[in-house]
């Protein structure tokens, strides 16, 4: 009897795991869903001012449902497009990127890049997030000038550790980036400065949301912070949230929007479009793009 008992009990566990990985490699992290939030960082009496947020696409060449969802948000009509990294999983991955933006590029947009933006991603065991000092491998180089070259020639503004001013929505807009801080490609010294005072917007661009990164943007000016990476923690417990967020951002802030602790600022993170190639699963944290109505304060 106890055998019996132990083995319907390890039967079940199989059960509800293989089913549990279905879902999360099948259903959920194709299920693309369109995030909404007020963030109240303009003056008073300002006209609200609408940013489209994308990040983590980590587009692989075949990926059309994902292409055709992105390309849609073009019904959205934003101000503003800002992209916040990790766009490629693929050598060809660049078609298929733009097949995605091409109706967002007629828009004003912003762009930083991400680890795998630079090189493509290699096999990892998933456990080793867990772990603070993991040494980070590169896979082979993709092709970022390319995509650097599409973007910059459709208008939009490169801010890996970069700094522009651009007019949208009727809007001037300070806008500050960094390249990845994950793989330490940041220099935010080499931009750094209190927002213009011409500037009636100021937002910041970062892949992963380092706190160092975070705190200088926020100690600027800088009322909006944006940033991608975490995946949101990718596999999530429900009740509980993400388990890791990959960098040193605190778990209850991997994802959505959060005031930036000891500041005017607030952040919002991204939990992204893609997953990584070699662990394509999504739980209790389904893919996620944003559109943040800049409102007064």
């Amino acid at each position: 009897m106890r055998k019996r008992t132990v083995f319907r009990l390890a039967a079940t566990t199989a059960a509800v795991g293989a089913a549990t990985l279905a879902y999360a490699s099948l259903v959920e992290r194709n299920m693309f869903t369109l995030r909404r939030y007020d963030v109240p960082v303009l003056p008073t009496d300002a006209e609200p001012l609408r940013v489209l947020h994308l990040s983590d696409l980590h587009m692989m060449p075949d990926q059309a449902r994902k292409q055709r969802w992105v390309a849609s948000l073009a019904a959205l009509d934003p101000d503003l497009v800002v992209v916040t990294g990790d766009n490629m999983a693929h050598p060809e991955a660049v078609p298929g990127v733009l097949r995605a933006l091409q109706p967002l590029l007629d828009y004003p947009g912003a762009f930083v890049f991400g680890s795998n933006d630079y090189t493509g991603p290699v096999w990892k065991n998933p456990f080793t997030y867990f772990l603070p000092d993991r040494e980070y491998v590169e896979g082979v180089e993709l092709p970022y000038e390319e995509l650097r070259d599409v973007l910059t020639g459709a208008g939009w503004i490169d801010l890996n550790n970069a700094r522009a001013t651009v007019k949208a929505g009727g809007r001037v807009i300070d806008l500050v980036g960094v390249d990845d801080p994950h793989i330490e490609r940041d220099d935010y010294a080499a931009v750094a400065g209190r927002v213009a005072a011409s500037a009636e917007v100021s937002i910041a661009l970062t892949h992963s949301p380092e706190p160092r990164v975070l705190d200088q943007m926020s100690a600027d000016g800088f009322g909006l912070l944006l940033a991608g990476h975490t995946h949101g923690g990718q596999v999530c417990v429900p009740g509980v949230g993400a388990l890791v967020t990959n960098c040193g951002l605190p778990r209850s802030m991997a994802r959505g929007l959060h005031r930036w602790p000891g500041s005017d600022s607030w952040l919002h993170v991204s939990a992204g479009l893609g997953t990584h190639p070699t662990a394509p699963v999504r739980f209790a944290c389904p893919p996620e793009a944003s559109i943040l109505t800049l409102i007064a304060r």
